[in-house]
């Protein structure tokens, strides 16, 4: 087995890489984190071991570690690895008993911790009106708690699970060892069961931080629509009626000293609501409080975009005769003028109002954050319910974003912050592409191009005026009566559910790779000529950027397959932020697409030549020779002719059509492709070997996958006799030569 050096604030492993191998700590400690939560692994303890088939979250190295790679992912492999090395049986089940006790540690806390958010919270709005009604006060409702409820939870942990590994680990570790490190099957059963429960025990956790960081604006919101302030307004008016406002100055400190014990937010939030029990004002108070169904939105959103009052009062009049229109999905002249004139105006604002935002240091008001992140402009639009449960989510943004997940407005700041380039427009041109035909045509000179290529707030507004827009109106799936401004129609369900958070994303993501696993692959030049590499294909998996556009919609688009000229940058995908359509489904087709374009890219002019053998080319010679091909039945021929007719002669429709049939009943042993269709895909889009041995049985797909099987085992020997080779020379396996052995045993 290897033996593996890492450095402290290294990676050993990352979130969605496929779980390939397990790491023994021999020397250091490493840190997974859950969001504000963690848990420490130290010497002997196996990263990987109650992981199934990704990694759900980062290990970083704490401090420098030594690592022993061990191959096992699963049972069987585990089975034959102890029973090779004898030794292993008691470092392995031992790990496995108190990393899952330590995992339930965790739990424990989480759940204490839960428990906490919600009991106070209860008694404190209970208290709240209760002291209301004592001093005759104008108490309010607080609509948050009205669904404010103790975690339900999915995965839960018995009770009889604690105490169970309590005394086992304190009591009778050692006699349990003894028992069952003397039989290979019983010591793998133990482990394994140990590794099944951390699972649950992990999604457990997930859920409980999820819960606490979704509610933890119950007690401090961003907006002050939170207990706290409910609580700090009673004491104002008990100020004013000369009462005795300690009452209401002791619920404030408890809810400050629930916040201290949830470890759940900032050090300034903490900070400023301490700063707030002791030097409260009448003033303050009515300064901090938003409240969402009185402000007048469209004044803040359009003042903050620098327009004057005589534009704000014309664009709402717009909007006033939106509202009345008999029907707003109707097509006639005048409904298109109004959608088309109120798009005009959201956009330019949007792009005003960023500048503005890249420009101030200032916090953003939870109004602003509800207009760049999710399209609000108008509660009359939207609804007070929708528009009151938009604000509560300003506070949970972090549920929108992670490495590869963006909201509109991080996109666009990426791009000003120069991180990431503009994507390419309708017309196939990126940003420089459309710099050089500007001046081609004469619109800007050459030293204006110049100066353009330089400027992030251009590159910004050619984002808005092209992807933005298009993209928006696309996603939304009304392309005829489409508004750009959410509002409550759109809204087929609550808020929380409708909300396309990074989560559900990646869950998606997910669920394609577990099946084509090779979706994402691309081939990259690997060069060390120093160290006897000249050239080297190695297999490298890009995530891609998934960009979540403003509003509600029920379609996902594949924008571009790469970033850029280099085939190893992300694809961008955008979905709509709030969406009730199945998000699974229109991955799959998404990705489908994604299949068909990553490889006309890669294979340029060349992408429908059958002589140079690639999947367009082969699909395409398929499609376009049916007729005359003798492996397909007249019923066959006829499907085909009707699968181009619903396509309008698009062969990628057509392609992705199939794909969806190959990823949504092909991988469950359910026939919807032809022979020839089928052949294609098992060559181009082989599934997993987790599915295929599922499907080793069947005779259609037996000997296809046995050629899979022998071809990925050649390219592992090679591979390991040339890095073996490579280190001897002094050459260090990076991160994509690891990931391109593991390919190989995909």
């Amino acid at each position: 087995m290897k033996v593996l050096k890492v450095k402290a604030g290294e990676t050993v492993a990352r979130r969605q890489e496929k779980v390939m191998e397990w790491y023994l700590i021999q020397e250091g400690t490493v840190v997974r984190r859950i969001a504000f939560a963690e848990s420490m692994l130290a010497r002997n303890s196996i990263i990987g071991i109650m992981e199934k088939e990704w990694f759900s979250d980062d290990y970083v190295a704490k401090t420098d570690c030594t690592l022993v790679v061990i191959p096992c992912k699963n049972a069987s492999d585990l089975h034959m690895i102890l029973r090779e090395h004898e030794n292993f049986r008691p470092v392995f089940l031992r790990t496995a008993v108190e990393q899952r006790h330590r995992l339930i540690g965790l739990y424990e806390d989480l759940q204490g911790r839960t428990a906490l958010l919600h009991s106070v919270a209860e008694s404190v709005y209970d208290e709240y009106h209760t002291l209301c009604a004592q001093q005759l006060l104008s108490g309010q409702e607080f609509a948050p708690m009205e669904n404010f409820g103790p975690l339900q939870m999915q995965h839960k942990v018995e009770d009889w699970e604690i105490s169970n590994s309590n005394s086992l680990v304190k009591n009778y570790l050692r006699e349990y060892m003894q028992l069952m490190i003397r039989d290979d099957s019983m010591c793998v059963g133990a482990i394994m069961e140990a590794a099944a429960q951390m699972r649950r025990v992990t999604l457990g956790i997930g859920e409980m931080v999820n819960y606490l960081l979704y509610n933890r604006d119950i007690f401090c919101a961003g907006s002050g629509d939170d207990l706290f302030h409910l609580c700090y307004q009673m004491a104002v008016q008990m100020v004013r009626k000369d009462l005795d406002s300690s009452p209401a100055k002791g619920l404030m400190g408890r809810i400050a000293d629930t916040m201290e014990k949830l470890g759940i937010y900032t050090a300034q939030q903490m900070k400023e609501y301490r700063n707030m029990c002791e030097n409260y004002s009448e003033q303050k108070a009515a300064e901090e409080r938003i409240n969402i169904a009185t402000e007048d939105c469209v004044a803040h959103i359009l003042t903050y975009a620098g327009y004057d009052r005589q534009k704000i009062a014309e664009f709402k009049e717009l909007l006033d005769a939106y509202c009345s229109l008999p029907d707003k999905l109707s097509v006639d002249n005048e409904a298109r003028r109004i959608r088309k004139a109120v798009a005009g105006v959201f956009y330019e604002a949007y792009g005003r109002a960023f500048k503005r935002s890249m420009t101030e240091t200032d916090s953003l008001s939870p109004i602003m954050l509800m207009f760049f992140h999710f399209g609000f402009m108008d509660v009359n639009l939207l609804g007070t319910e929708n528009a009151s449960a938009l604000c509560s989510l300003t506070d949970s943004m972090d549920f929108f974003h992670s490495d590869h997940i963006y909201t509109i407005y991080g996109w666009l700041k990426e791009i000003y912050l120069g991180n990431k380039e503009p994507s390419r427009n309708e017309f196939d041109n990126d940003y420089n592409g459309y710099l050089m035909e500007q001046k081609r045509t004469g619109e800007i000179t050459e030293e204006q191009m110049q100066e353009y290529r330089r400027d992030n707030m251009r590159k910004v507004e050619f984002e808005i005026s092209n992807m933005f827009q298009s993209g928006h109106r696309a996603t939304s799936g009304r392309i005829t009566t489409f508004l750009p401004v959410i509002t409550e129609e759109e809204m087929l369900n609550s808020v929380e559910k409708m909300a396309l958070t990074a989560e559900r994303i990646e869950s998606a993501v997910n669920k394609v790779r577990q099946l084509d696993y090779s979706v994402l692959y691309r081939e990259v030049l690997f060069s060390d000529p120093e160290r006897g590499i000249n050239q080297e294909w190695i297999m490298k998996e890009v995530m891609p950027d998934v960009i979540l556009l403003p509003g509600t919609g029920t379609r996902a688009m594949m924008w571009q397959e790469t970033a850029g000229a280099k085939t190893d940058t992300p694809a961008r995908f955008l979905f709509p932020i709030f969406t009730a359509a199945d998000v699974d489904a229109q991955m799959v087709e998404t990705m489908g697409r994604y299949r068909w374009e990553i490889c006309r890219r890669i294979q340029g002019v060349y992408w429908n030549d059958i002589r140079e053998k690639s999947l367009t080319a082969e699909y395409y010679d398929y499609i376009q020779f049916y007729k005359k091909n003798n492996a397909l039945s007249a019923d066959v021929k006829e499907k085909i002719k009707t699968a181009l007719t619903r396509a309008r002669n698009n062969y990628r429709e057509v392609f992705v059509s199939d794909y969806i049939g190959w990823m949504k009943y092909e991988s469950q042993g359910s026939f919807r492709l032809n022979k020839v269709a089928r052949d294609i895909f098992i060559r181009y889009c082989p599934f997993s070997k987790e599915v295929r041995q599922n499907l080793a049985s069947n005779p259609l797909y037996q000997a296809a996958f046995n050629r899979l099987d022998v071809e990925n085992k050649k390219r592992e020997q090679r591979l390991n006799a040339l890095y073996d080779k490579y280190q001897a020379a002094g050459g260090v396996l990076t991160a994509d030569l690891k990931e391109n052995l593991k390919f190989c045993k995909m």
